[in-house]
């Protein structure tokens, strides 16, 4: 056998080990995507990953030896390492980063401001905005803080908040200057923004905003940002809602789809 015929056949060996290298680890990447929403017995992982029992039980017990999995009366949950990733991924999240090339695609298609705040207890924060094509602008700049149910970017921080919840920052939103057939009016609203996802929004100030927001999601559900184009009524019209509402809930759905969110979970 030739030099040139040994070598082939090492490249071929490593070629094979590498491939098979890569199936263990994809088999054990399936087995952590099953125990994502709830413990799993070993039998059942492989069953519904169509794979030998004997593997699945290797294989669990390995991801267990390294703390990715933890072994309950139910079967295979998540491991301390798993939450400790997780917690660390969440702090190292930098939202506006993911969002800001989104925003501005939404921008350029729109030709209004784009905005994305968070919620920082009964403030929303607004954490940065692309300016867009419109000769009247919106004043706000990244670093305002307002009242959470004051805006329409803060209510799509709300949606997932109680009724009751609603009530309190509203009034608190208003000095408490608000009839009950005022507050019934807005609790109204919030439930159709809640069941829509979406939040359509006139500015209660007399400056004429018109606002149009969606709250982002993170990969447990919850609501951690949200994004909005707002403009003067002038032109942000009804005519045109329809669709710019669309373009902001894609906008947001997408950065969702970024830090993991999946709604089908």
């Amino acid at each position: 056998m030739s030099d040139k015929d040994t070598a082939e056949d090492a490249g071929d060996s490593t070629s094979e080990t590498t491939i098979k290298g890569a199936q263990t680890l994809m088999r054990a990447l399936d087995i952590l995507d099953e125990v994502i929403d709830r413990p799993i017995r070993a039998a059942d992982l492989a069953r519904k990953l169509n794979m030998n029992r004997t593997t699945a039980h290797r294989l669990a017990h390995a991801l267990r030896l390294r703390d990715y999995l933890s072994v309950t009366p139910e079967g295979f949950a998540l491991g301390p390492k798993l939450l400790q990733l997780g917690a660390s991924a969440s702090e190292q999240t930098d939202y506006v980063r993911i969002a800001r090339p989104r925003m501005e695609a939404l921008s350029q298609q729109t030709g209004f401001c784009v905005f994305i705040g968070n919620r920082e207890g009964n403030w929303s924060r607004h954490l940065d905005r692309i300016t867009g094509r419109q000769r009247l602008r919106v004043a706000t700049a990244p670093g305002d803080r307002r009242p959470i149910a004051e805006t329409g970017l803060g209510k799509a921080l709300l949606l997932d908040d109680t009724e009751a919840s609603w009530k309190k920052l509203w009034k608190q939103a208003h000095a408490d200057a608000v009839s009950d057939e005022q507050i019934a009016a807005f609790l109204e609203r919030m439930r159709g923004y809640k069941a829509d996802g979406l939040v359509r929004h006139d500015s209660e100030l007399g400056d004429g905003v018109r606002s149009i927001a969606a709250p982002v999601r993170n990969a447990r559900g919850a609501i951690v940002v949200a994004i909005s184009i707002a403009s003067a009524a002038t032109y942000l019209t009804d005519d045109i809602a329809p669709e710019l509402a669309e373009g902001v809930r894609h906008c947001a759905q997408e950065v969702s789809a970024a830090i993991g969110w999946r709604p089908d979970r």
